[in-house]
């Protein structure tokens, strides 16, 4: 299958700058080229596994998987790239499709868990129902955002950070736990997968406790301005 090579050279790729893009300095030179590099990496890869799991080899948690992970990664360059009335048609649009990939998975976990196994195509159900509350979550920030018509400072900046940071889980879930398989027996059996997984985790919360903290205030994004500022103090994911 043509797609396989460019889904997994995709996956390698967003990895690896999104090791580099967490790691680095936030707003820095490095943080900003290897998250494009992520971006566009995440998006390639997002894409190609959903069609791959919709019409070549079926398996409707890669599906779920694949949207929700292509939704966050492109609503969290949105919120750096443009203001909230320059994405707010295709903010509209992911919001749409999050909601519907949601209800999509809760249905699918639901259904699945009345069965005897609790399994959705040979894989645990329960994901789905991470990826809908996940979906969901989004889904209210972003009409929050909408609402509120601007999002600064520290929301902003959280916004942003969560969103690109569980992407990159799912990715890195997906590489090492769910192909395993792949690799030695002996590293399979050890635990040793498990650390890249929670280690974005925490990562993840490190940065937010920093941006909350105000310490990420100063990050070198740039500044959003939009309609209804004085409601965007509402915005708060």
């Amino acid at each position: 299958m043509f797609l396989l090579p460019i889904h997994i050279c995709a996956g390698l790729l967003a990895l690896a700058a999104g090791a580099i893009a967490m790691g680095a300095r936030k707003g820095g030179r490095v943080h900003r080229k290897a998250g494009l590099v992520f971006v566009v990496a995440m998006l390639v890869m997002t894409s190609s596994a959903v069609v791959m799991a919709t019409f070549f080899h079926p398996i409707r948690l890669n599906v779920v998987a694949g949207v929700l992970t292509f939704y966050l990664v492109a609503t969290a360059l949105l919120t750096v790239r443009r203001t909230v009335a320059q994405m707010r048609a295709m903010t509209t649009g992911l919001l749409v499709a999050a909601l519907a990939i949601s209800a999509y998975a809760s249905w699918l976990g639901w259904d699945a868990m009345q069965g005897p196994t609790h399994r959705v195509d040979g894989l645990p159900a329960q994901p789905l129902f991470l990826f809908a509350a996940v979906g969901l979550l989004g889904v209210i920030g972003d009409a929050r955002m909408l609402w509120a018509g601007s999002i600064e400072g520290a929301r902003r900046i959280a916004r942003h950070l969560w969103r690109m940071c569980f992407a990159m889980w799912i990715a890195t879930a997906s590489f090492f736990l769910g192909q395993s398989r792949h690799f030695p027996d002996a590293i399979r059996h050890s635990g040793v997968l498990a650390i890249p997984v929670v280690l974005v985790l925490l990562m993840m919360l490190y940065w937010l406790v920093r941006v909350r903290l105000g310490k990420g205030r100063n990050a070198q994004q740039p500044r959003a301005s939009g309609r209804g500022t004085s409601r965007a103090a509402a915005v708060n994911e």
